[in-house]
């Protein structure tokens, strides 16, 4: 016998018989399942590639595109299909909506298209890519279920840009400014327009979401709204309209006879002041109408000066009977144009409607008013008086010092204040009632507009010489004038020499100062032969002691000079200037008060000695004695 391969020959042994193996059954049965899953395992795996090949170049069967059952259709087959039945790129309805505006559009005019290939071979790769588990479930899901895929459409969105430009063309408006002109006095005015643009992005956006569902649909546009700086200038036309419709009249308000004004300007003449601005507000900016601040404050700077006027002190007499003080001319209220107030209510009252304005001026009440009584200003008494004689004056001279004498009378000096005569005196001219008299001019006598006004400068510095006040400037005269020494005899005294005062405004003047603490009241009394000033105030004790050194160092005049002229007529002389001997004086003055010197004073003149001139006519024979001055 040939043993089994599978068995070993032993040796004989002396013991007992062999036992049969056993395999335990948990084993057995590991075996035979694991023989079954593989089994399986080749058969699941043949199952797709059979099945697959049962359903080669066809859609396999329960996949669908849009609900359309593509079962067993090869692509082109499927193609046709889809190209038949999904046709909402052409049948859809688009609108787009802005207002009451409305555009519809189908989603073939806004870029859709359907990709009927790219569609029908997704619906053919299904269950035919992917890993084996894939594959296997999309067979399973698409045969016992059924699967419905999305349709592959295109969105060409520079196509649907190009639609909703379109609209905006139609929407869109550019910001435009209000504009405010003048063309002559006419008032041009162009109403101004909110900027509006259609934002194209926003629409696009919406509208993709709109076509992702496949169904019709409404898209509100976003528009945006830009407003001008200035949308609205009308409100300010009618304003430059209503400035210009009528003439404007500037016053001066409570004119008195004499004031200047008032002043017009027509519509032409306004025209060409106005001024259109545009101001920044607390909204943006707006236009602002009115007259030109540098046009109105030239106009209103070049009449300012004849606008304005001093404060002036009432002018009073004192009546020694009742020791009251009678107002002989009420006081004049001071003002001066404020121009900044007087712009801003032209321009305000302007854009009110009116057009007769008032200027604004300041006011300035008079230190001194009618009202007031002697003893608030410490006038109880004469304090000083002083007069002066003029005898032999011809009419011209008498009316010029009494003119100038005018311009005093009644006059009040504060206490501590320093008055200027020349100040006081004014303009001396025709214009203001002089006439033509001998004055001083150079080295010569001539005839001049004020001659005899120096009779009122040499009167007033005597009355505030002898009632002791503090002089502060005065001026002799070139040479000794015969007037200034007369006495109310009519003679002559020589005593009264260096106490002359000239004034020749404005390098020479007289001035003197009320060094005591009660207001001074001056009155002039004029006559054809005299001028006596006062003061009233209250003494305060002060008296006064004087002392002349009379005429030093006299010289004789030269001899007179004889000048032709040709208005005169042949043999006839006439003396034009008189000799005088020149001579220097100095004269002293002590002012004493409760034992004290307040004032101790010198003036010292010193006179030209003064040649007589003659004028003769053409062809007239020079006497050969020189006549007697």
């Amino acid at each position: 016998m040939i043993p089994n391969s599978n068995t070993h020959t032993r040796p004989q042994m002396a013991h007992a018989p062999a036992e049969p193996i056993r395999v335990n059954p948990l084993i057995q049965a590991f075996i035979a399942l694991s023989i079954g899953f593989g089994l399986l395992a080749l058969l699941i795996g043949a199952l797709p590639g059979v099945y697959s090949r049962m359903h080669n170049g066809h859609i396999f069967p329960g996949v669908m595109v849009a609900g359309i059952d593509l079962s067993g259709m090869t692509t082109d087959e499927a193609a046709a299909v889809l190209a038949a039945d999904l046709n909402y790129p052409q049948r859809g309805r688009i609108v787009f909506q802005e207002g009451s505006n409305l555009w519809t559009a189908k989603p073939a005019e806004l870029g859709l298209t359907l990709d009927v290939q790219t569609t029908a071979l997704a619906a053919y790769n299904l269950g035919r890519i992917g890993s084996l588990t894939n594959r296997m479930a999309d067979q399973w899901q698409a045969w016992s279920a059924g699967t419905n895929l999305a349709p592959w459409y295109v969105f060409d969105k520079g196509k649907a840009q190009q639609y909703l430009q379109g609209i905006a063309d139609r929407i869109d408006k550019p910001i435009i400014e209000a504009s405010l002109g003048l063309n002559g006095v006419d008032v041009v005015v162009n109403s101004g327009q909110v900027g509006r643009s259609l934002d194209v992005l926003a629409a696009i956006a919406s509208l993709d979401i709109q076509l992702k569902t496949m169904s019709d649909g409404l898209i509100p546009l976003v528009v945006h709204e830009t407003p001008p700086v200035i949308l609205d200038a009308t409100a300010q036309a009618e304003l430059a309209r209503q400035i210009l419709s009528a003439p404007l009249t500037i016053r001066l308000p409570n004119a008195e006879a004499g004031d200047p004004g008032p002043w017009s300007f027509d519509p032409a003449a306004l025209v060409q002041m106005l001024t259109i601005q545009r101001l920044k507000t607390d909204n943006g900016e707006a236009y602002q109408v009115g007259l030109s601040a540098d046009a109105m404050r030239t106009f209103l700077m070049n009449i300012a000066p004849a606008l304005s006027r001093d404060p002036q002190n009432a002018r009073f007499i004192f009546n020694d009977d009742t020791r009251q003080l009678e107002v002989i001319q009420p006081g004049v209220i001071g003002r001066a144009l404020d121009i900044d107030s007087s712009l801003a209510q032209i321009n305000q009252q302007l854009l009110a409607g009116q057009h007769n304005i008032d200027l604004v001026v300041q006011t300035t009440t008079p230190q001194v008013p009618d009202y007031a009584k002697a003893e608030d200003l410490g006038i109880t008494e004469l304090v000083s008086s002083y007069t002066s004689y003029f005898y032999g004056s011809d009419a011209s001279r008498i009316q010029n010092i009494s003119t100038a004498a005018s311009r005093f009378h009644g006059m009040l000096i504060a206490p501590g204040q320093t008055f200027s005569m020349a100040d006081a005196l004014g303009d001396v001219s025709l214009d203001t009632g002089y006439a033509e008299a001998l004055i001083i001019f150079g080295d010569r006598t001539i005839k001049g507009v004020g001659g005899g006004v120096c009779q009122v400068s040499t009167t007033l510095f005597r009355t505030v010489f002898f009632g002791g006040y503090q002089v502060d400037e005065r001026w002799f005269h070139a040479y000794r004038v015969k007037y200034y020494e007369q006495t109310a005899s009519g003679g002559h005294d020589e005593n009264l020499a260096g106490l002359d005062a000239t004034v020749f405004a404005p390098q020479v003047d007289f001035r003197f100062t009320n060094d005591t603490p009660y207001w001074l009241l001056m009155e002039t009394y004029p006559t054809n032969t005299s001028l006596t000033w006062k003061f009233y105030s209250t003494s305060d004790g002060r008296t006064v002691d004087w002392h002349t050194s009379g005429l030093q160092n006299v010289t004789e005049p030269p001899s007179p000079l004889y000048e032709e002229n040709p208005d005169l007529s042949q043999g006839e002389i006439k003396q034009v200037d008189w000799a005088v001997a020149g001579a220097d004086v100095t004269v002293t003055r002590t002012v004493m008060r409760d034992g004290n010197v307040i004032h101790d004073d010198t003036f010292e003149t010193h006179y030209m000695p003064w040649q007589a001139k003659y004028q003769y006519g053409p062809g007239t024979e020079i006497p050969t004695p020189e006549p007697t001055p």
